[in-house]
């Protein structure tokens, strides 16, 4: 019996690997014998530097970096075990976990610090990089980032603005001459699932906005702020980034990238699954289990548990996934692999006890589910002799 346990992090709660763990001490008090196999992985989002990191041996490296408050934080960019490869997880820099929530604002929030950790990795020397988008706190179209590093953002004055989304409307003209010029020698490749443009209905400051801290009257400014910046950053690149698909990524960071570095973007869970090994890992098993916080109708639109039962798929492989909470629209799962999806809770409780107590529930919730498949799979086997 081998079965691969693939999960993401319960956000706030669990990382991924101490997800992992606590259904491999399930499945164990179940059937002591099984071949276990934990493979934590993730979407793109916060986590992913931690996951390909030791997947591959690899190492970290510390940075103090500007926080999306202008705060100094300590952040960390990641070297794969092939020592070539630089992992930057934006939200290290950048993310909402820096600041607490009263503190959210987008209007002020700068990426200027994901910028610094590129830098770095650039004046460590490193050609090669894998951007980890998800999980920020800005809106202000990677402007920070790229103010970072070198290109200069000016007023009517020539004066350079300032950071955050709010100064966007501010710019006059971009200047390209002091931009570090070593980037158009490196590759860089965007781990992402959003294919939102920027602007509009539909793109970052309407879609993310209001998970940053926005209010309705700021979604506005900050949409309409992203529209200056796209018709000054269209007037230097040629790269009309209004609609899109992929600019609106990450506050708007994901329109930067596409017009001022040479990269590729790529599914987040996608390029997760390609450096940890999960398709060789799946060679031989009986089942795979994955997770995350909360799976509902978003998790087909390229989350970790809908990677992993793709991947599982096309080995035959049946997948469960076991979740914090289960909310609406799970049956399109059903199509990918996925045999059952199942909640940790198994009493009425309040959000703290479940989080607190995250670990103790996943162990109980995994053991069951096992016994389960197992049994029927047992029956099955019987009723065919």
């Amino acid at each position: 019996m081998k079965i691969v346990i693939a999960p993401d992090s319960y956000k706030g709660s669990l990382s991924a690997v101490e997800v992992a763990r606590s259904i491999e001490k399930g499945i164990q008090n179940a059937f002591p014998d099984a071949h276990t196999l934990c493979l934590p992985v993730a979407d793109g989002g916060e986590g992913t530097l931690d996951t390909l990191v030791a997947a591959t041996n690899g190492q970290k490296v510390s940075v103090i970096v500007t926080g999306p408050l202008g705060q100094k934080v300590e952040a960390e960019y990641g070297i794969l075990g092939d020592g070539r490869t630089c992992v930057i997880e934006m939200a290290k820099a950048s993310g909402i976990p820096l600041i607490s929530r009263e503190e959210l604002n987008p209007l002020k929030a700068t990426t200027f610090g994901t910028g610094e950790l590129i830098k770095q990795a650039l004046d460590d020397g490193f050609t090669s990089f894998i951007l980890a988008l998800g999980g920020s706190a800005t809106n202000d179209g990677g402007a920070g980032m790229l103010q970072a590093l070198g290109l200069s953002l000016l007023d009517k004055k020539g004066n350079k603005i300032s950071t955050g989304g709010a100064e966007l409307t501010k710019i006059h003209s971009i200047d390209l001459s002091e931009f570090d010029k070593r980037i158009s020698n490196c590759q860089f490749l965007i781990a992402s699932d959003v294919e939102n443009p920027l602007i509009g209905p539909h793109g970052a400051s309407h879609v993310f906005g209001p998970q940053k801290g926005a209010t309705p009257e700021m979604v506005q400014i900050l949409d309409n702020c992203l529209t200056h910046w796209a018709d000054e950053v269209e007037k230097v690149t040629n790269v009309h980034l209004h609609d899109l698909t992929g600019a609106g990524a990450a506050g708007g960071i994901g329109g930067a990238f596409q017009a001022f570095f040479p990269c590729r973007m790529k599914r987040g869970i996608d390029v997760v699954i390609e450096y940890t090994g999960l398709q060789d890992a799946l060679i031989g098993a009986d089942l795979v289990i994955t997770g995350e916080g909360q799976v509902d109708f978003q998790t087909a639109s390229g989350k970790t548990p809908m990677g992993v039962a793709q991947a599982a798929l096309v080995n035959k492989i049946p997948t469960i996934i076991i979740a914090g909470s289960v909310g609406k629209g799970i049956d399109v799962l059903y199509q990918y692999g996925v045999v059952s999806v199942h909640s940790i809770i198994n009493k009425p409780m309040e959000l703290t006890e479940a989080m607190e107590t995250a670990g103790e529930l996943l162990e109980n919730a995994a053991e069951q589910v096992v016994r389960s498949f197992f049994y029927q799979q047992s029956k099955m086997k019987f009723h065919t002799v």
